[in-house]
Parts: structure tokens; C-alpha cells; sequence
């Protein structure tokens, strides 16, 4: 282990002889360890120790509030309902002097949670279990946090799922041509364009109060549910950074958007993208027992709509990011955001196409 990291653990108190140390997780934002220390009991002690990106999260104190409160709310439902907030919750390990977090010589946050033991995370659907099981947890997360009061939360990062917002960016991004590359994604600009009304909808709704704003997790990959080794049921959620204000049908759509699609984010052959109408159906029935009645009539119906709007949404932020000459997202191969984009618009037409059957699978489950 380098110096650094040995000095930032040394603000913690575990009273236990370090044994191993490892980088852990395949997250792309953070930097994470999974420190293992001695123990008397059979299974070691272990502890997931983390850098938070200031690039991304430019306020972490701001995040460690929202964390702090969210899993201390999280953790007393969990009690009341007889579960086991250690494995059902995440558990933020305070310093030696009580805080949250660590700041480190460069000014970097460090924080340590617990480690759920006997539990993984897969990064892509390997079996339709594991989606559903993602999906009862998600929904259960909505569930546990239906009454925590979602204007206390700060916007770790401000306007993250404000569709209408960024497609007036989007058109501004466009007329300035920075990098001139409209005529060659002239094609997928105009797809943008025609669905203004994609991007407008919820916040509309939102504006005329006939949608809540709710405590959402908004990252509700298959990854950040830890999936029980035993009993194969999704037990806790995790990667709590961008829990902030949101609308449970991003929650939602985020995860058709990853999990139903039949190809890679990335895919150049468009012909095998399509939205797997099983695989829809699979997580919104997991998903509306996990929220257990906890969504509104008009929600359930809009989750055919958190779908569409979200991988529309993914598909514009590719867009612009290309257009702007590839700052936000890593490329590895030339016009690689252009392809992105286009297997996301790819997955909004076939949407559109099965909109009917999606809509009446909805119906049938609530």
C-alpha cells in the first residue's frame, strides 16, 4: 500500500491489523479499496475505502450530508421492519473524530463504509433473476424513502435529469458547431429536434404538480444492487453519490434504458438493439412490488415514458458531448459518442414502435 493510503487509514480506529488492501469495484467515477484487516471471529473484518471525485461531485461535503441522512433514514425503516440494516444499508464508518469524511493533504475526501458481505454486484444481466431482483430493490428503496422529505436533499449535480434544460443546451451546442461536426450527425440532430416534446414532459408535469418530486437514486444500474450470494435476492442498494430531488420514472427508465436493451451502449450494428419487451415486463413487475404502492396512479402510468425519456436523454448527452469534441465521456475509437448516440435513438424508435404493448404490460401489472 503507498504512503497516502496508509495515512488516510490511519485516521480511522478499526483497532485491527491490516492484512490486505486491494483496488475493488469497476466503477468509473471514484476511487475505491477493499481493505481487509484481522479478525477473531471466521470471516475477517473489511471495509470499502473511497476517494470521492471532486471533478464530478464538486461539493463532497454536500454529498456526504445527503448520504448521511439518507442512510440513517434508511437504516431505522429497515429496523421497524425487522431487516438487517448492516446488510440491507449502507453504513458510513466515521474518523477518529467523528466526522464523516477525511480531507487529505491535496484537499481530496475520503470516506469508509461497511462491507456487505457475501454479496455481488454484476455489471451486466447475466440472468433474468438478477434484473428482477434489481428491480425489487430499487423499488424498495422508493418504498423505504416514500417519506423522507426529498427538498432536504441537495442536487449533488445540479440539473442531472433535467431533459427539458439540457435539450435547450443541445440546440445551443448545435447552432455553435464548435468543432463542426453537425453535418456529419446531422441525421441523429434532427431525431433530437422532432422530440422536443420528449424532453419537455416531465418537467411540464412536475411544473403543474400532477408528479412528485421523491427522493430517487438516479444511477439505478444492475451494479449498484449487491445481489445476496445465498439466496439470490437484491439486498441493498448502493452508490448513493447522486441521491438528490428526483422523479421515480427516471429511477425507472434509467434501468430499461441499461438492462432491456439486447445490445452494448456502444454497439456500431444497429440492427441488434431493441428494447427486450421480456425483459421490460420482468423489471416493472419487480419494480412496482418493490415500491409496494408507494408511486401514484399517474406514475405507474408514466413509466413506459421514464423509459423513453431517459434513453433519449443518454442519447442527447452523447450527442452534445460529441458535438463539443468529447469532454465529458472517455472515447476510445473515434466518433465514438456519435455511435452512442445512435444505438440510444436506435432504442427510443423501438420503443416508440412497441409503445402499445409496453403501455399494456404496465396495465396488466398494476
Amino acid at each position: 500500500m503507498n504512503m497516502n493510503l496508509m495515512d488516510i487509514i490511519s485516521h480511522y480506529d478499526f483497532k485491527r491489523a491490516l492484512v490486505e488492501w486491494e483496488a475493488y469495484g469497476s466503477g468509473h467515477i471514484n476511487d475505491t479499496y477493499l481493505l481487509t484487516y484481522e479478525c477473531s471471529q471466521p470471516e475477517p473484518f473489511k471495509v470499502i475505502l473511497q476517494r470521492i471525485n471532486k471533478k464530478v461531485f464538486t461539493k463532497p461535503a454536500e454529498v456526504m450530508e445527503n448520504i448521511l441522512g439518507v442512510t440513517s433514514y434508511l437504516r431505522e425503516q429497515i429496523i421497524k421492519a425487522g431487516g438487517d440494516s448492516q446488510r440491507e444499508a449502507l453504513s458510513v464508518i466515521p474518523t477518529k473524530d467523528g466526522k464523516p469524511y477525511h480531507i487529505d493533504s491535496d484537499g481530496d475526501y475520503w470516506r469508509v463504509y461497511n462491507y456487505i458481505s457475501d454479496a455481488t454486484s454484476y455489471d451486466k444481466v447475466e440472468k433474468p433473476e438478477d434484473f428482477y431482483e434489481s428491480a425489487v430493490a430499487f423499488g424498495h428503496f422508493q418504498y423505504l424513502l416514500a417519506d423522507y422529505p426529498a427538498k432536504t436533499l441537495y442536487e449533488t449535480i445540479p440539473g442531472f435529469h433535467d431533459t427539458k434544460a439540457r435539450f435547450l443546451r443541445f440546440k445551443e451546442v448545435v447552432a455553435k458547431d464548435v468543432c463542426g461536426r453537425v453535418a456529419r450527425a446531422q441525421g441523429e440532430i434532427d431525431f433530437v429536434l422532432k422530440r422536443q416534446e420528449v424532453a419537455e414532459i416531465f418537467g411540464d408535469l412536475l411544473d403543474k404538480g400532477e408528479i412528485p418530486l421523491r427522493v430517487t437514486h438516479n444511477d439505478t444500474k444492475l451494479n449498484n444492487v449487491m445481489i445476496d450470494n445465498k439466496t439470490g435476492r437484491g439486498i441493498c442498494v448502493i452508490d448513493l453519490d447522486t441521491v438528490m430531488p428526483g422523479l421515480a420514472m427516471n429511477d425507472f427508465g434509467d434501468s430499461i434504458r441499461f438492462g432491456a436493451s439486447t445490445g452494448a451502449e456502444d454497439e456500431q450494428d444497429l440492427d441488434k438493439i431493441r428494447c427486450d419487451l421480456e425483459l421490460f415486463k420482468l423489471y416493472t413487475k419487480g419494480y412496482v412490488k418493490g415500491c409496494n404502492g408507494s408511486l401514484t396512479k399517474k406514475e405507474i402510468e408514466l413509466l413506459p415514458m421514464g423509459a423513453k425519456v431517459m434513453t433519449f436523454e443518454c442519447g442527447m448527452r452523447f450527442l452534445t458531448d460529441y458535438l463539443e469534441g468529447d469532454q465529458y465521456f472517455k472515447i476510445h475509437r473515434e466518433g465514438h459518442n456519435l455511435d452512442r448516440s445512435r444505438t440510444q435513438f436506435k432504442l427510443v424508435a423501438d420503443m416508440e414502435e412497441k409503445w402499445e404493448e409496453m403501455q399494456r404490460i404496465v396495465y396488466s401489472l398494476t
